[in-house]
């Protein structure tokens, strides 16, 4: 979700985050605006005073949307694997379970969460060099919160394991349309990067960047072509960062570009 530092994040028009990963883990309460994401499998539609807790090493799409006439807003802590490690250890918490979920857990509504984003919400207009010694704590106090609200949690925040070796196949081909590195397909997929090259080749018979670009074309053809669907929206939802390079891909392959593709649809 949010790869920044700074917890407290303004958008002024809707917008598709780049980053489709979500490295670390982190909790977050929504001020104001509407977030949809989707995790591959599942999407969470988010409102206004709802709180959430996204989970690291898992895939997700997401979209902001302000208000109208008004700024998206969210207050997100995020907890860093190193944070945690040391939270363990001080506080003699160990997850003794894995936890399977979604990229995204809902919370409910509790008093101990509210008085806590009224708690944080002054440091925020601090200096940055003074926010760090402040937010330190509250990272604190926000994980005895939720072990105190969510028990079960415990064995998400302390899981510090790496993701196992997985069904290369069946992976690719439910995750392709993320726009995220050769590097984080290998790491998700519980391999290096040389074994996720050479599994790869050897299932699909192509090697991984030819077999993507090929597949999320072929994804933005049907569609184009059969539901109608915009280029200018398409190129994002299969995996493009650039309207200007998928359509030169799409040409390339097809032999017209998306606009044309569209027009005779």
């Amino acid at each position: 979700m949010e790869s920044s530092n700074t917890p407290y994040t303004c958008h002024f028009s809707p917008t598709a985050s780049p980053e489709q990963f979500i490295p670390e883990h982190l909790f977050m309460y929504l001020v104001s605006g509407d977030m949809t994401v989707f995790d591959g499998s599942k999407e969470y539609n988010v409102r206004p005073g709802d709180y959430g807790f996204a989970r690291r090493n898992h895939l997700a799409k997401y979209i902001k949307t302000p208000p109208p006439g008004g700024k998206f807003k969210t207050i997100s802590i995020l907890l860093e694997q190193d944070f945690l490690r040391k939270f363990s250890t001080e506080y003699n918490y160990t997850a003794d379970e894995v936890i399977n979920s979604g990229a995204i857990i809902p919370l409910h509504a509790n008093p101990l969460f509210h008085t806590y984003i009224q708690s944080v919400a002054p440091y925020l207009d601090l200096p940055s060099a003074e926010q760090d010694n402040f937010l330190f704590l509250k990272k604190k106090e926000i994980v005895l919160l939720l072990l105190k609200t969510n028990p079960e949690l415990k064995n998400v925040l302390f899981d510090f394991s790496d993701p196992g070796k997985i069904d290369l196949e069946l992976f690719m081909n439910q995750n392709f349309r993320f726009n995220v590195s050769m590097e984080r397909f290998s790491y998700l997929t519980g391999r290096s990067l040389t074994s996720f090259k050479r599994d790869f080749e050897k299932i699909f018979n192509n090697s991984p960047g030819r077999w993507l670009l090929e597949k999320r074309l072929q994804e933005a053809h049907y569609l184009i072509e059969k539901k109608g669907a915009k280029p200018s929206d398409v190129y994002l939802e299969v995996g493009f960062e650039d309207l200007s390079h998928f359509s030169y891909a799409f040409k390339k392959m097809y032999g017209t570009s998306p606009a044309q593709l569209r027009k005779v649809k």
